[in-house]
């Protein structure tokens, strides 16, 4: 099956941010996403933020909404979010955090860190084709399961990854996460691999993620530029000058390749 884009619904956003949702039709299954564009013309196709959703959420999330319409509206950017595994449009309705993790573990966890990020590439790679984006000026930005999906994909994106934002998650889990989900060998494996510049932002009482496990993931990271952030509080709190130092870490990588 050749891999075909089919458009689905589309709105203005935030000030003229066009919000267009869409479905990728591939062989491993249908990827449902949203594309989010700058309500400014631009000359040349815009760079691409990818933007990777925590556990429980979905691509069309306040915060990656939030995001999605800062990065396109104030920096001029493509953003792009897809459902993660069991999560969104990928299943018929919500399902318990409990419930999605037995499902990915019964699956096995790297045939579904390997499918998402295939799916991730292959939605790239169908944006770039289609020269609505440059796709070969990405970055990535992902906290807690957005970096635990985020990592195995900007391991494979190589010279594509202009920088990635990760965090929230480590070599480590509490006992609120299902054993299954545990792959610490191939994170670190998957983390060497990642080269371009590298923010990574850490809950100094993460209940979820374990300290330890964060600084020894941060310390695997392959990039030669690389920061280590931290905000007081637990797994879920983010303080919007975290989100503000995500946001301006990612627009000055990509700046340069904005064409007006």
């Amino acid at each position: 099956m050749d891999e075909v884009i089919e458009w689905t619904d589309r709105g203005i956003v935030n000030g003229g941010v066009v919000e267009q949702g869409f479905r990728l039709a591939r062989d491993a299954g249908v990827v449902p996403g949203v594309l989010w564009l700058s309500p400014s013309p631009i000359s040349s196709p815009p760079p691409l933020v990818l933007l990777g959703h925590g556990g429980s959420g979905h691509k069309r999330s306040e915060r990656i909404g939030s995001l999605a319409c800062w990065f396109a509206s104030h920096a001029g950017l493509a953003a792009l979010a897809i459902d993660g595994p069991y999560h969104g449009d990928r299943v018929p309705g919500p399902i318990p955090a409990a419930e999605y993790q037995a499902r990915i573990a019964e699956e096995g966890i790297d045939v579904v860190l390997d499918r998402m990020a295939d799916d991730w590439k292959a939605t790239v790679s169908a944006l770039g084709a289609l020269g609505i984006a440059d796709t070969d000026s990405v970055a990535y930005l992902g906290m807690s399961m957005g970096t635990r999906f985020g990592i195995p994909l900007a391991a494979g994106l190589g010279d594509q990854l202009r920088c990635v934002v990760l965090g929230k998650f480590g070599l480590r889990q509490g006992p609120a996460l299902h054993k299954g989900l545990e792959a610490p060998k191939r994170t670190v494996m998957d983390a060497r691999r990642i080269t371009a510049p590298a923010l990574f932002h850490v809950q100094w009482h993460d209940e979820i993620f374990p300290r330890d496990g964060q600084l020894a993931l941060f310390d695997a990271l392959g990039s030669q530029d690389k920061h280590l952030v931290s905000y007081a509080g637990p797994h879920a709190e983010t303080k919007p000058v975290a989100i503000a130092f995500w946001r301006d870490f990612v627009s000055r990588y990509l700046a340069s390749h904005v064409g007006r």
